[in-house]
C-alpha cells in the first residue's frame, strides 16, 4: 500500500430538499487500500460513495481523485462553478463503480457487455477489445460464459460480468455500492471471492457493505457512518471486537 492519499473527501455536505444527508464527511483512501462503509439504513452510505464519483453533485467540500477535485472547478474570483462534463469524465477515467443492480445491456452477450464500452468510449478495436474482455471475464471465472445473454445467467454471474466489465478499463480504484444485496444468499459467496481477489492484488476499493464477516477479512480500514457523520473509523480488529461509540455497539450487537 503507498502511503499517499489516490482519493480524499474533505468536508462533504450535501442536501436534498431540507435534508441534509452528509454533514461534513472527511476520509483518505490510500493507493491499494480497502475500504468499507458501514452503517444502517438511510445513514448516507451510498450518497457519500456517488459522491467519490460525481453521480450526486455535493452541495459543499471536495472531493479528490489522485489530487484533482472532481466536478468543480473556480472562476476568475476563485467562486466554485461546476466544470464540463468532458473534464469530470476525464477526471474520472481511473475510477468505476459496481452496483446493486447489475445494468448489463439484455440484447447483449456478455463478450458484448464487456467489450462496447472499450470501443465506445476507449475507442479500443474489436479485436484488442475482446481479447482484454476475455482476460478479465477470466479473472472473474466467467469466460465459457462469453456467447450467453444475461437472462441466461445466475444474479452472481451477472455481477461478476459487471465487475469485468469494470476491470476492463483498468480502473485505479473501484467503487462497490452493496454489490450483493441484490442476490440470493447461495450466490453472495462467488462474488465476494471475486473481490477478495482484487483487494490481495492490490486493487484501491471502496464498498459499501451489509457484510460484516467479508468487511472483517478484507478492509485496511472500516468507516462507520451515522446519520450522515463517520461517527467511528479504525481497522477491523478495533471497531468490530472493541468499538467505543455506543450507536456502533448498538449496530453491531445484531451482528456478533
Amino acid at each position: 500500500m503507498i502511503d499517499k492519499a489516490i482519493l480524499e473527501l474533505v468536508d462533504i455536505k450535501k442536501r436534498f430538499g431540507d435534508n441534509e444527508v452528509l454533514k461534513g464527511i472527511n476520509l483518505k483512501v490510500k493507493q491499494g487500500e480497502v475500504v468499507s462503509i458501514i452503517g444502517g439504513s438511510g445513514s448516507g452510505k451510498s450518497t457519500m460513495l456517488r459522491c467519490m464519483n460525481f453521480l450526486e453533485e455535493y452541495d459543499e467540500g471536495e472531493v479528490c481523485v489522485q489530487g484533482r477535485m472532481i466536478g468543480y472547478g473556480a472562476d476568475a474570483k476563485g467562486n466554485y462553478i461546476k466544470a464540463p462534463y468532458k473534464c469530470i469524465q476525464n477526471d474520472l477515467k481511473d475510477v468505476c463503480m459496481v452496483f446493486q443492480q447489475f445494468n448489463l445491456w439484455p440484447h447483449m452477450t456478455v463478450l458484448e457487455n464487456v467489450t462496447t464500452p472499450l470501443k465506445l468510449v476507449k475507442k479500443t478495436s474489436k479485436i484488442e477489445a475482446e481479447k482484454k474482455a476475455l482476460e478479465v471475464l477470466k479473472k472473474v471465472g466467467m469466460e465459457h460464459k462469453a456467447d450467453s445473454f444475461p437472462s441466461q445467467l445466475s444474479g452472481g454471474q451477472q455481477q461478476r460480468v459487471a465487475i469485468a466489465r469494470g476491470l476492463a478499463t483498468d480502473p485505479k480504484i473501484m467503487l462497490f455500492d452493496e454489490p450483493t444485496s441484490a442476490l440470493d444468499p447461495e450466490l453472495v459467496g462467488e462474488v465476494l471471492r471475486v473481490m477478495q481477489s482484487l483487494a490481495s492484488e492490490g486493487m484501491t476499493m471502496v464498498i459499501v457493505t451489509h457484510e460484516m464477516n467479508f468487511a472483517a477479512q478484507v478492509s485496511d480500514n472500516i468507516v462507520f457512518l451515522a446519520s450522515g457523520l463517520i461517527e467511528e473509523q479504525g481497522h477491523p480488529d478495533l471497531l468490530f471486537k472493541n468499538p467505543k461509540s455506543e450507536k456502533l455497539k448498538t449496530f453491531l450487537a445484531s451482528w456478533h
